[in-house]
């Protein structure tokens, strides 16, 4: 995966993934209350770009390891 493709996919899968924890442990911690969403927005962004890179240093290693475990349950070693 060439450098272009492996950052939109560490951006997506982090987006997507950040925006529905953070919700839910906001909407867990806060509850239902009228400033939820800026609650949550704050969180968000906080947490997306931490995610972002995390998820971008580690695709590589992580793509690894996936294909070592599947082998291994294939039988493939």
């Amino acid at each position: 995966m060439d450098g272009k493709a492996r950052l939109i996919l560490a951006l997506l899968m982090s987006s997507v993934m950040v925006l529905m924890v953070t919700l839910l442990v906001t909407c867990l911690n806060l509850g239902l209350r009228p400033d939820v969403v800026i609650q949550w927005a704050k969180a968000y962004f906080i947490a997306w770009p931490v995610a972002a890179a995390t998820a971008y240093l580690i695709l590589p290693t992580a793509r690894r390891l996936t294909e070592r475990i599947v082998a291994r349950i294939e039988g493939k070693r």
